[in-house]
């Protein structure tokens, strides 16, 4: 199984990256919380090193990539969770950063769980009941994020399943009302509006 891979960064995209491993070109999924820090380290077209997490099924093999090896191990315990593949929970630490994420299920809090787009209240009350125990450890604040375009809001609000018109709007509000915020900030005040919608 591939566990890390080093290499150019070819290109970068909310939810993938292509990633040159001595002439070798791997498509990685990766979560926002990842993309933020790409993005932060400045790293397109220079070398990015990623922890990854290899999905094998019948017909395909997914790579999913990760800044951290604590990200990473977030993620490999949300797969532990009945109901939940690799997909899923791409898409919950893309709603979430992972030390946040961990806070609001050792803190069993549902209602917060349930802002994360795609993620309904049983969902949320398997992830507290199968995960609580097991994610106290990551409890802690979550580093701030570097800023980034509007455009780049938005795209990441659409690959979480909102329609481009309410993420445009939902962005240009937290603009507004946050002119200076960073890019993760400026997400988290985005999906709190349109968890209102």
């Amino acid at each position: 199984m591939i566990g890390l891979l080093q290499g150019k960064l070819l290109h970068a995209a909310p939810e993938k990256v292509l990633l040159d491993v001595h002439g070798v070109g791997y498509e990685v999924h990766i979560p926002l919380s990842t993309y933020y820090e790409i993005e932060k380290a400045g790293a397109d077209g220079g070398a990015v090193r990623l922890f990854i997490h290899t999905h094998v099924r019948e017909d395909a093999i997914a790579l999913f990539g990760f800044w951290s090896a604590r990200e990473k191990q977030v993620f490999e315990r949300l797969l532990g969770v009945t109901g939940i593949g690799p997909r899923n929970a791409q898409v919950i630490l893309s709603g979430m950063a992972p030390d946040d994420l961990a806070a609001a299920i050792a803190a069993s809090d549902v209602a917060r769980l349930t802002t994360i787009p795609g993620v309904g209240k049983k969902t949320a009350e398997r992830m507290v009941v199968e995960l609580r125990d097991r994610m106290q450890e990551f409890a802690t604040q979550a580093p701030a994020a570097a800023p980034t375009s509007e455009d780049d809001l938005v795209t990441a609000l659409v690959h979480l399943g909102y329609r481009q018109a309410q993420a445009e709007r939902a962005v240009l509000d937290a603009r507004r009302d946050s002119p200076e915020a960073a890019f993760h900030e400026l997400l988290r005040l985005s999906l709190k509006r349109l968890s209102r919608v």
